[in-house]
């Protein structure tokens, strides 16, 4: 039977029988089973009669009411009636509270939103909802593989750049003799630079064969619809480039440009200011 507590929690397939506040004021709330299609079997289908045995979990789930709360579901083991099934017995199990998880359906959806539509790090969306960044990370991957497109639309001005991600991680190849990269610190991303996709994908590896792989891997039409690429004077980028998009006019972005002006000219003021006036120009140093 529904009571206001199921209906307030809203966790479909589950019934709060009652609620106790435990000794830090935490609420409680008890769970039983209220769907019948729980005690079929997830692998031939048939509805069990025999109980194995009952076991107690204890899933994570989002505030009710502003309120934090703790799950405690005490659920059966049952015995699969099909003797040919492989499937010997499983656990009760509903959509929001699959079998083995510790978190609550609605709660990974809410944590990969967050990242996704509300503009937060992975890092705050996991303090927010109290779980690991690892499981954030793989919530806003679910939720981005559902809405995003299989692949990009055409990009008339595609923008490749990289960005340093952390440390790179080594393991020993005994066969090579040899410490062989297994997580680089450098990531490859690619931009839509005149249209509005914004960031298209991400590779790892600072590389030509990471670049030329992703270009690689688009539709032969998606490439030639490329006019033009910005990149920063980056000759594995020139590379990549003049062997996949050989038609496309390669760009350097301005602000690389003058960077490296300014470099030039600084180099220049300091040696003539060595040879001329004997003074090397530090930061202290008027001239």
């Amino acid at each position: 039977m529904v009571n206001d507590t199921t209906r307030l929690l809203g966790l479909d397939g589950l019934v709060a029988e009652r609620v106790e506040l435990d000794v830090t004021g935490v609420p409680v709330v008890d769970l039983s089973t209220g769907c019948e299609q729980a005690r079929c079997c997830p692998q031939c289908g048939q509805r069990a009669l025999k109980v194995k045995q009952w076991t107690t979990t204890r899933p994570r789930d989002l505030p009710v009411g502003g309120r934090t709360v703790r799950l405690r579901w005490r659920k059966r083991r049952w015995y699969c009636p099909t003797p040919a099934c492989p499937r010997k017995s499983f656990t009760e199990q509903v959509a929001q509270v699959p079998a083995r998880a510790r978190l609550t359906s609605r709660l990974r959806q809410a944590a990969g939103a967050a990242v996704a539509d509300a503009g937060r790090t992975i890092v705050q969306a996991a303090r927010d909802h109290g779980i690991s960044w690892p499981v954030v990370a793989a919530a806003f991957t679910a939720h981005a593989s559902a809405v995003l497109p299989a692949e990009p639309e055409p990009v008339a001005v595609l923008g490749i750049d990289e960005v340093r991600r952390g440390k790179p991680h080594w393991i020993w190849n005994a066969h090579a003799g040899s410490w062989t990269v297994t997580a680089d610190r450098w990531h490859v991303g690619f931009c839509d630079l005149s249209g509005g996709q914004g960031l298209l994908a991400q590779v790892e590896g600072r590389t030509t064969a990471a670049v030329t792989g992703w270009l690689t891997a688009r539709p032969p039409a998606w490439r030639e619809q490329v006019q033009a690429v910005a990149i920063d004077m980056c000759t594995v980028f020139k590379s990549a480039i003049r062997q996949v998009l050989p038609h496309a006019v390669l760009v350097v972005d301005h602000f690389h440009i003058v960077q490296l002006a300014n470099r030039a000219v600084t180099e220049v003021r300091r040696r003539m200011t060595l040879t001329q006036r004997g003074r090397r120009g530090r930061g202290s140093d008027p001239e």
